[in-house]
Parts: structure tokens; C-alpha cells; sequence
């Protein structure tokens, strides 16, 4: 499957099923504008790539998503939230969070992909009301957090990160409850299949089904 090269100057991307079967990569290049993160997700595709490299675009198939209705919290959780071990909050420190998400150290990984370009992107995105953040409080102290782009009732995780053990859980799962029960929130897409999403109940679809279900929550508002 070739890979496709995005000019500076013209809003457009391939069709999503036209990505790399093996990895998902879908094009290069572009550049990460507003307006390109903004068409972007409302395809299903996400920026993904190291600094220093050129911009890099993915909509992997099968995608990895989860809905309200299969979140899984483990007995274990309960303590934290029976005791009111954390907090949580949703946009009230961006920033901060894309930093420490940027600067957790992750396993079999050397360095981030959370560089400076995607941190600038990601916080005028959230300036725009389109990329949000949950953070996650000991006290005054913010020790867990996750970020997205928000788009009607779609949810598109990006990262998250804890200094303690089950922050970003804690703020994941107070995140999903609260929104799926205002029905403000219908599908969260955790892009690619790993441990921890799958513990909370994530699941594979295919990238058609995905595609049909963000024209019909992320698209209609």
C-alpha cells in the first residue's frame, strides 16, 4: 500500500481504508495546523510521530475503541473512589498535562512522541474547545491525567499518564461515568489496542464500523 504525501497549502487526506494494513499509516507530511487537526479526527485519523521526524498520520484497522456501556472497574478501584482518594477535573490545567504526559517514562519505550510541535498543536486545539484534559488531584497536587480531542459525543484519546498508581484510571473512569450518563459521550477511541485499555473493557473494530460511527456522534453536532 503506497503512502501518501500531504502538500502544506491543500486541506485533504486519502481515504482512511487506503492506510498501511500492518501499522495504519496512512501519509506524511502537512503539517499539524488546526484546521488538519480538525479534519483530521473527524476522519478517524490522528497525528503519531517522533520529534525531529516528518508529520505522520495513522487510522489504524481494526481500531481500538471503548464504549460507556463496557467500561470495566475492578474491585480493587473501588477504594479510590468509596474513600475519595483522588479528585478530578476536566480542563482546568492542559498544559500540564500534555507535559507530564510527555515526560512519563513508558514501557519498552526510549523516548516520547510528545514533542513540541504536537504540545503547540494540542494546546491551541484545546484553546479552540476541541482538545480537553482530565486531571487527576492528591490534595493540591496533580499526580495523573489523560488529554483528547472532543468532538460531539466521540471522544478521541491521546495520552494519559500517573505518578500514582491508578490516577489516570481514576480520571478515565470518572470521565466515561459522568459523560455517558449526561449523554454527552457515546464512543471513547483508544486508537490502538494495549493492556491497560483493554483491562477497562476497550475492544477491536473494524475500520468501517469506526468510520460509521463517528459520521453518526462526532459529526451530527
Amino acid at each position: 500500500m503506497p503512502v501518501f504525501f500531504l502538500p502544506e497549502d491543500n486541506l485533504v487526506f486519502p481515504h482512511p481504508f487506503l492506510a498501511n494494513k500492518t501499522d495504519g499509516l496512512l501519509a506524511i507530511g502537512g503539517g499539524l495546523s488546526v484546521e488538519r487537526l480538525r479534519l483530521a479526527y473527524h476522519f478517524g485519523i490522528f497525528p503519531w510521530f517522533n520529534p525531529g521526524e516528518p508529520t505522520m498520520w495513522f487510522s489504524p484497522n481494526p481500531r481500538s475503541v471503548l464504549f460507556p456501556k463496557d467500561l470495566k472497574v475492578a474491585k480493587s478501584m473501588r477504594r479510590y473512589f468509596n474513600n475519595e482518594f483522588f479528585t478530578w477535573s476536566l480542563n482546568q490545567n492542559f498544559q500540564d498535562v500534555i507535559e507530564n504526559c510527555g515526560k512519563i517514562k513508558r514501557k519498552n519505550q526510549d523516548g516520547t512522541w510528545i514533542g513540541d510541535e504536537i504540545k503547540k498543536a494540542y494546546i491551541e486545539l484545546n484553546k479552540l474547545g476541541l482538545a480537553h484534559s482530565v486531571e487527576v488531584w492528591r490534595g493540591n497536587e496533580l499526580v495523573g491525567g489523560l488529554y483528547g480531542v472532543w468532538l460531539g459525543k466521540v471522544f478521541f484519546g491521546e495520552s494519559m499518564f500517573s505518578k500514582e498508581k491508578n490516577a489516570s484510571k481514576f480520571g478515565f473512569i470518572s470521565f466515561v461515568n459522568k459523560y455517558a450518563n449526561l449523554n454527552k459521550l457515546a464512543l471513547i477511541d483508544c486508537q490502538v489496542e494495549n493492556e491497560h485499555l483493554l483491562s477497562l473493557g476497550a475492544t477491536n473494530i473494524s475500520g468501517h464500523t469506526f468510520l460509521k460511527l463517528i459520521k453518526k456522534w462526532a459529526w451530527s453536532f
